[in-house]
């Protein structure tokens, strides 16, 4: 059994959810690093691979949630970090609450685990056209089912995890489709509860976005299902 690294840092400092890329800003223009885990791009453009270092607003407060090789990378944070950075127009002295490390067994399990998944944006221009064709109310749960199953595929091969097993996952509820902006360009985003028989680390994002908050997921689990070790 191989356990991942997660490391998350919250911060005492209240933010809007709006604010999430303007505190992704400040961090990284606040440390001297160029690493390039911090903000995924390189000098040709972008680095495409699953985000190890992710900017979130958990309980309200501005957080970092570091995976994989994102927990060595962050050693910088702690180096060099000047806590009084810029957000938006206001100077903010960042006021570090709790820094919680952990490693997390993520594998298929026999047991379905229920997670819900807030401000998760799913579709491009292609696959939301096709969604809105659809007639019925389980093709277009299916369709989101697929999706979400490659997200999670996604995020796996991100951190360098093949399953042997299939990945299941099925939607049990949708709470609510919204628009929010990502890039500049609005998307239909969907706030919902799925499971799925893969085990996966609390705040981590799926779908679009997810350096910025979006797809943020959290798992109901109780004392058995607890797969983490502190």
């Amino acid at each position: 059994m191989e356990y991942t690294n997660i490391l998350t840092i919250k911060f005492a400092n209240h933010i809007k959810r709006t604010e999430i890329p303007l505190f992704r800003g400040a961090i990284i223009n606040a440390l001297p690093s160029d690493n390039i885990l911090y903000h995924n791009h390189t000098d040709n453009g972008f680095r495409y691979s699953y985000p190890l270092i992710q900017y979130k607003r958990i309980n309200g407060c501005a957080a970092i949630v570091c995976i994989g090789e994102g927990t060595e990378a962050i050693s910088d944070f702690f180096t060099d970090f000047k806590p009084d950075v810029t957000i938006g127009e206001q100077l903010i002295h960042l006021e570090i609450d709790t820094i919680k490390p952990r490693r997390i067994l993520i594998q298929p399990w026999n047991d379905m685990l229920t997670y819900r998944i807030s401000t998760w944006i799913p579709f491009n221009q292609d696959n939301y056209g096709q969604f809105k064709a659809l007639d019925s109310l389980a093709e277009r749960y299916a369709m989101l089912e697929r999706i979400l199953t490659g997200n999670i595929l996604s995020f796996a091969k991100g951190i360098g995890i093949h399953f042997d097993n299939q990945v299941i996952c099925r939607i049990t509820d949708v709470f609510r489709f919204f628009e929010t902006e990502y890039k500049s360009v609005k998307h239909t985003a969907i706030n919902a509860e799925f499971q799925s028989n893969i085990s996966l680390p609390d705040n981590i994002g799926l779908g679009k976005g997810v350096s910025i908050g979006n797809g943020t997921i959290r798992m109901y689990r109780s004392r058995k299902q607890d797969n983490t070790t502190d």
